[in-house]
């Protein structure tokens, strides 16, 4: 992207969070022209009056080039939001981060993701559990995402290298070496690099692992993914925001039935009652999110279509869901045409119905 430096330069203004972000990629023909606007352009594009004076000042110390500069000396690399490679299910939140920094293998278009969280301090019975859930997951080709959090978040990631599974590490802070937290986790951040896991952050480098990031993180956590598994968390913990964040976007809510008389299991045992899906093993997991013929389809054979228009409808699905509306976008078919050949592609085992009109390659 050719104006890619002045995507950062915006980020590197604190206030200009993803929805104030949003306001400037829908305004602006590009962000160089949204960069360097008057302070009465950023205000027609929605921007408030104080927030732009307070960008018009900032702005004369941030240098994009330097940045650019930085980015390359610390092997972290950007996508935005216009990029084809930015992760669909994180698009469809309401306020998605514009830029995502990253270090690893980005490419997520065939990962099954799911979000492990629980407790920074967890019992014997949440390492048993979570090391055996974490396992089977791995070997059935789930991408395990977490924040990279000491306690079950680190347990998540650590089981998932053991098993040859990828992970997905998303942090509160930048992603330059001085700023990974927790300090203790710097280690296991480049071992989830160097073994085609992911770090990701939508905080630029420098900035500091800033206690109010983390609720912000957490709803990257579960937008990457189709589900949340909380394992153990007590009443006030972060693993419920995620939860929480996980039900407002409308994914599935996983949580591991604890002892009734730990603190540690009073947060996912709550959940339980507000009606989180209860998993005692991954199969509980697999069969709920409909992957177990997804991830047949993995270690079998790929789909050979039998139509013109089922190999078409093939070239645009995948294991991530897509609404039959973008489909038709994607192909040019009316709906009619696409809701007929689906339905018989899902008869032959082909595709499958996810609910809410969106399609997975079945197998």
């Amino acid at each position: 992207m050719q104006d890619l430096k002045y995507w950062i330069g915006l980020n590197n203004f604190s206030k200009f969070g993803p929805a104030r972000f949003k306001k400037l990629i829908n305004y602006f023909q590009n962000m160089e022209i949204a960069f360097k606007a008057t302070s009465n352009e950023l205000i027609k594009a929605g921007i408030e009056e104080n927030i732009t004076q307070e960008f018009i000042t900032a702005r004369v110390e941030i240098n994009p080039d330097e940045i650019i500069d930085k980015l390359a000396r610390e092997n972290i690399n950007v996508i935005t939001i216009k990029e084809e490679l930015y992760p669909k299910l994180l698009k469809e939140l309401y306020t998605p981060p514009p830029l995502l920094y990253y270090k690893g293998n980005f490419d997520l278009k065939n990962d099954f993701t799911l979000a492990v969280v629980g407790a920074r301090k967890y019992t014997n019975y949440g390492e048993q559990v979570t090391v055996n859930l974490v396992k089977h997951l791995a070997h059935n080709n789930l991408t395990i995402v977490s924040g990279l959090a000491l306690g079950i978040d680190s347990l998540a990631h650590t089981t998932a290298l053991e098993n040859n599974g990828k992970t997905i590490a998303v942090l509160g802070s930048g992603l330059d070496k001085q700023n990974i937290y927790p300090t203790q986790n710097r280690y296991l951040a480049d071992k989830i690099i160097s073994k085609n896991g992911l770090i990701i952050s939508e905080f630029p480098p420098g900035t500091p692992p800033l206690r109010h990031h983390f609720p912000q993180r957490n709803r990257i956590i579960s937008g990457l993914s189709l589900g949340t598994l909380v394992i153990e968390a007590s009443e006030k913990s972060g693993a419920l925001i995620t939860a929480k964040y996980s039900l407002d976007q409308n994914r599935e809510v996983f949580a591991v039935p604890g002892n009734i008389y730990s603190d540690t299991s009073s947060g996912t045992n709550e959940l339980i009652k507000l009606g989180a899906k209860v998993v005692t093993k991954a199969e509980d997991i697999i069969e709920t999110l409909n992957l177990d013929q997804a991830i047949a389809y993995i270690d079998n054979k790929k789909i050979i279509p039998e139509t013109p228009e089922e190999k078409i409808l093939i070239e645009h699905l995948s294991h991530e869901p897509i609404h039959v509306d973008e489909l038709a976008r994607l192909t040019k078919f009316d709906i009619a045409a696409i809701n007929s050949t689906l339905t018989i592609m899902e008869m032959k085992g082909m595709v499958k119905n996810i609910g809410s009109m969106q399609y997975i390659l079945a197998r």
